[in-house]
């Protein structure tokens, strides 16, 4: 790591160039022509902020609080499969990078590694488990029971993913998990996720086989029933289905379209943003994913009504080029732009930050 790597972005070509090409295809690659893909990135630029000066910003205050624990930032890790593809380090670097810098690591259930050794890799950390309910309701309740024994602090159930979104790049490359890597926290279950296939992505044969995609609000209600942990439903665009999600037992949602790997076509986050704030009404903290390259971004989505933002690529990028030191420079790196806009915009802390800071740009 030298230098230059200054940015996000600056970190995402030096990843490409540290990954396997199969590898970077699957992290950097979204649905069908990556139209919400590219809808992503592009919707913060519709913004422009509008500072304000003459403000005391010599010691701005980034602290926040989500479901009542406090954090140093509002800038989370979002959950990303198959992490041991970017470092051998895998999950267990980013928890430690995370854990860190205080602020939450999303683990997901397709982890290379198990939910059990990333909580002991940084048991100070706070951790949430994000979860794919799966036909067999025995496994999907283990996983709730194993991520509560060890010490995850809240369950994030994807909602967008009924099926997997097809990736192109995945099904050209015949996208499979190279030999040695699984999926830890699905032991025996998750070899065909190893398994080339003759066409296609062997994911995507895993997941149509595996995931179930009759799961409807009821499953909701029966995960929050069986959870003891704060329930935060992952992969809203629409208010109607946050509000859904909030009668459900939901404490917080997270708009997101998956990256841009599911629908494509969908609104951008930020778009979808707005109204979904508006409808819940402080009901459930809100939290935003998507698109997030600068400090600016994260500025502008606060400023919209999200309580936090996640980010998933950036970190991947960071894992990619330096393991561990990588993730906690490019988490120190969206830190140190946002601490820098809001002292620019006039914002003492986050307090500070609301809806007039941002207008439609010209």
């Amino acid at each position: 790591m030298g230098d230059l790597l200054l940015t996000v972005n600056d970190y995402r070509r030096a990843a490409r160039a540290a990954l396997a090409p199969q590898a970077y295809d699957y992290f950097r690659s979204g649905a069908d022509a990556q139209t919400t893909l590219r809808a992503n990135l592009r919707a913060f630029a519709r913004w422009s902020l509008y500072y304000r000066v003459l403000v005391d910003v010599s010691a701005p205050r980034l602290a926040t609080t989500l479901l009542g624990e406090p954090l140093a930032m509002p800038i989370l890790v979002a959950p990303t499969a198959y992490q041991k593809l970017a470092h051998p380090d895998g999950e267990l670097a980013t928890a430690r990078a995370a854990a860190a810098a205080n602020t939450v690591y999303v683990v997901s259930t397709l982890a290379t590694t198990s939910l059990e050794d990333i909580a002991r890799a940084a048991p100070a950390g706070p951790r949430w488990f994000q979860l794919y309910v799966h036909r067999d309701r025995g496994l999907t309740r283990a996983l709730v029971e194993r991520a509560h024994a060890a010490g995850y602090r809240a369950l994030v159930l994807t909602v967008d993913t009924p099926r997997l979104g097809r990736r192109l790049a995945d099904e050209r490359n015949h996208f499979a998990l190279p030999p040695g890597l699984t999926m830890a926290n699905l032991t025996a279950d998750a070899a065909g996720a190893s398994t080339a296939v003759d066409a296609g992505s062997a994911l995507a044969h895993f997941f149509a086989a595996r995931h179930d995609a009759s799961l409807g609000w009821r499953d909701v209600e029966w995960l929050r029933s069986i959870a003891p942990l704060p329930l935060v439903v992952k992969g809203v665009i629409r208010a109607d289905d946050a509000a859904r999600a909030v009668e459900a037992g939901a404490a917080a949602v997270i708009v997101s379209n998956h990256g841009g790997r599911q629908l494509d076509g969908a609104p951008a986050t930020l778009t979808a943003l707005p109204p979904i704030v508006e409808a819940l009404r402080g009901r459930a903290e809100v939290l935003v994913d998507g698109g997030v390259r600068w400090g600016t971004d994260v500025l502008k989505a606060l400023a919209l009504g999200a309580r936090a933002v996640l980010v998933g690529r950036p970190i991947l990028w960071g894992l990619a080029v330096g393991g561990e030191a990588g993730v906690a420079a490019v988490l120190g790196i969206l830190r140190d732009e946002l601490e820098r806009a809001m002292a620019l915009a006039g914002c003492p802390d986050l307090d500070a930050i609301d809806a007039s800071l941002v207008r439609p740009s010209e």
